[in-house]
């Protein structure tokens, strides 16, 4: 790639190591980003406010998308832009996933909502994003208007299997994507990190083709499509790599830092 104006960056198992934290390396590659004068933007299927805690120590001054572009806000969290799930569609989605026994959860702006807190993964879910969730009886009236509806299981081909049929009944409604092997995010049809590229490269003023990416799952492939470079994390899946011009390697071996060195900064 002959010029990266910008980097775009996922977050768990990426920017994140396995145990949800950032290393020193990659804190000091964004400290060189920036020396650079490269913005440095990050996306995720968090909610924003599971973003926060990045923006200090990696000195994020670009917007930040959460819910895989469902809502774009500021580093400090003031809202830019929204993508929220039609009440309907919603609704069946949580059907979906309810008819089959899997647990939901529901994300509306910067709340989470709950059934029971006392199940498996959210304990996971609070240590990943800094904040408890809201348990609710039933989830009427957060479904009214939801950034996220999300599916959760520890039967990963399951829900593998579960994404293409999600996607199937909703059609063009919404965008059904893992965002971890044991997540189906729901999401506006416009929330999706494929759409939430062309968003950034209109709010940092960069063509989207001098824009570079870096993400490791199925959901980071969109963005892959999309961009003028990709990098996939040597931690992701074979079909990830496919998809991706070149491999780094792994979140536990700072690949991240690696690849902004050889192939962001090296290129400018």
């Amino acid at each position: 790639m002959a010029r990266v104006s910008a980097l775009v960056s996922d977050v768990d198992g990426t920017l994140m190591t396995h145990a949800k934290e950032l290393t020193p390396a990659t804190r000091a590659a964004a400290a060189k980003l920036r020396a650079r004068g490269i913005p440095f933007a990050a996306v995720s299927g968090r909610p924003p406010r599971g973003m926060r805690m990045l923006v200090e120590p990696l000195g994020i001054t670009s917007p930040i998308a959460g819910y895989n572009g469902g809502q774009f806000t500021g580093p400090d969290l003031t809202p830019i832009e929204d993508h929220v799930l039609a009440p309907d569609v919603a609704r069946r989605a949580h059907d979906i996933f309810a008819a089959k026994g899997i647990e939901v959860w529901v994300f509306d702006g910067l709340d989470w909502y709950v059934r029971d807190e006392s199940t498996a993964h959210i304990g996971l879910e609070i240590h990943t994003v800094k904040y408890p969730p809201i348990v609710v009886k039933d989830f009427d009236r957060v479904l009214s208007a939801t950034h996220k509806v999300v599916g959760v299981s520890e039967d990963h081909d399951g829900l593998a299997r579960l994404e293409t049929e999600m996607q199937a009944a909703l059609g063009d409604t919404a965008s059904a994507t893992r965002s971890q092997k044991y997540y189906l995010d729901v999401t506006h049809p416009q929330a999706n990190k494929g759409a939430a590229l062309h968003t950034f490269a209109r709010l940092l003023n960069v063509p989207i083709g001098e824009i570079a990416v870096i993400g490791d799952g199925n959901n980071d492939v969109l963005m892959f499509e999309q961009a003028g470079f990709s990098i996939a994390m040597g931690n992701a899946s074979d079909d990830v790599k496919k998809k991706a011009n070149v491999v780094t390697g792994s979140n536990e071996e700072d690949g991240f830092a690696a690849a902004v060195e050889r192939f962001i900064l090296g290129a400018k």
